[in-house]
């Protein structure tokens, strides 16, 4: 039985390296085809390596389904062995072991690298029509992002900047970008990628809003929107394209995008750009790009994986970096209800709903299917609350963020698709009715209460299966979070 074992683990690892090579090969001749034929062509050879990647997926586990049955119990015990979820599998000391060997080679701590701190705008050289619509957006005084990370930016220094959410990040490099603009070219000459339309959109407005007395002319890319549309406003001149990853590749792919005068390339949320799920279209996307660009990199998370890719496009940066336990979001009271089974989370929940309803909340879930299950739940007791989710076409999901936006609707429930950057003023409760599959996740989901240094509360329904995830939470950010007292009203 145990050489049967080791035979196993060898042969499922050989058809995991084929897996992976078919996986990389891919991707590559789908490049080289976009390089020499063009878009026509390159969508035929997408499909035919479509096809080839998918043979070798089902021939891989047809052949692996067939060697468990040969291995027997023990190789299936230790396959589900690395089945459990990532999030059980945190360690904070292989996190913390991984970015000294990132950060600390060249005597570089979590600090930043750039010294100057501006204590007001004024002070930094911006444009004066830019400071009108920095003060007409309502910033006095720039938070401790802004002091340190507008200048560099502005100066063209290519930069990492982390900061906790809520804090500006948005207004720092879209102020970088406007300092930088040549307006009597109408060219793109700056382009952001962000995770979600959302935020794109989110980023959209903010720029346009910064940009009032400039002149700017700002277009989002998203997908759920016409093509025929986006190469139409395209196609008129616009200085800077915010979108998604998709829809920004399948632009410049077209042609409809020209690169030529891109000089600024940002990535807001890197950490969800960069991961696993983006990581592919991110070159692709940079390949196209002028080799002289200047790059920034934006998020309230900075994992290691995200540092240690971005040193491929990377120019000596800037690093505007905070320690993991410095992360959690001051002002942000943090409890926990310990609801012990999983079907008690409702009644709990539907206990709190008059409390939620003083203000706005969010309710975050941790599926698609789940958000629809818990809307239904809630209106079918009489409860009023809006949901949103990815499955969701793009108008809806406008109209339902429109309506959150306004006040009209008071109560959301979602999924991790809004703890990106979505700036909704007035939130000031947060519920984890299930908390999140990795601790990073915690700070985007609570983030969205408490902006701007408004008081905010979290709320993390913790069932017995959700013991390990809640201490691995507090052992990140170095918080304790304490158990839900009985006024909760007199928190918000």
């Amino acid at each position: 039985m145990a050489c049967m074992s080791c035979l196993a683990i060898l042969l499922s690892a050989l058809l995991f390296v084929l897996i992976l090579l078919a996986s990389r090969l891919q991707h590559e001749l789908y490049l080289l085809v976009n390089r020499t034929v063009g878009s026509s062509a390159c969508s035929w050879g997408r499909y035919f390596l479509n096809s080839f990647k998918s043979l070798i997926k089902a021939s891989a586990f047809g052949s692996f389904c067939m060697i468990t049955c040969l291995a027997g119990s023990s190789y299936v015990g230790l396959v589900m062995a690395g089945l459990a979820p990532e999030g059980s599998q945190y360690d904070a000391r292989q996190y913390d072991a991984k970015m000294d060997e990132l950060l600390g080679n060249d005597g570089q701590e979590f600090f930043t690298s750039y010294d100057e701190v501006y204590d007001s705008f004024d002070a930094m050289g911006l444009q004066e029509n830019l400071l009108r619509g920095i003060y007409a957006y309502g910033f006095e005084k720039p938070s401790a992002i802004q002091q340190r990370g507008i200048v560099p930016f502005c100066k063209g220094l290519d930069v990492i900047q982390q900061a906790q959410s809520g804090t500006g990040k948005t207004a720092t490099f879209c102020s970088g970008i406007l300092q930088q603009l040549d307006y009597n070219i109408v060219e793109c000459q700056a382009l952001v990628l962000a995770p979600t339309r959302e935020l794109a959109q989110q980023i959209e407005k903010v720029m346009r809003a910064l940009g009032d007395y400039l002149g700017v002319k700002v277009h989002a890319c998203v997908g759920g929107t016409s093509v025929r549309e986006d190469q139409r406003i395209l196609s008129s001149g616009v200085h800077v394209v915010v979108g998604t990853p998709g829809r920004v590749f399948d632009m410049l792919r077209r042609q409809s995008l020209r690169p030529d005068y891109i000089k600024m390339f940002v990535l807001d949320e890197a950490d969800e750009m960069l991961s696993r799920g983006f990581k592919d279209q991110i070159y692709d996307i940079f390949q196209l790009l002028p080799p002289k660009i200047q790059v920034g990199v934006f998020s309230a998370t900075m994992p290691p994986e995200a540092l240690e890719i971005t040193r491929k496009f990377m120019n000596k940066p800037v690093r505007i970096l905070v320690k993991r336990d410095e992360l959690t979001l001051e002002g942000i009271k943090q409890f926990y209800v310990n609801v012990e089974k999983e079907d008690w989370k409702l009644e709990t929940l539907c206990d709190l709903y008059e409390t939620l309803a003083i203000t706005q909340s969010v309710i975050f879930v941790n599926t698609r299917r789940k958000v629809d299950w818990l809307t239904d739940k809630m209106r079918g007791r009489d409860h009023t609350v809006s949901a949103t989710h990815g499955d969701m076409d793009q108008n809806t999901r406008d109209i339902i963020m429109r309506e959150f936006r306004s006040g009209s609707s008071r109560v959301l429930i979602t999924t991790d698709l809004l703890a990106r950057g979505i700036d909704v003023q007035q939130v000031s409760l947060v519920i984890n009715y299930d908390l999140p599959t990795q601790p990073e996740n915690y700070l985007h989901r609570i983030g969205r209460s408490g902006r701007f240094g408004r008081k905010g509360v979290a709320i993390n329904f913790v069932t017995k299966d959700d013991d390990r995830m809640l201490f691995d939470i507090q052992k990140f950010y170095n918080v304790v979070i304490e158990e839900l007292p009985a006024n909760v009203a007199d928190l918000l």
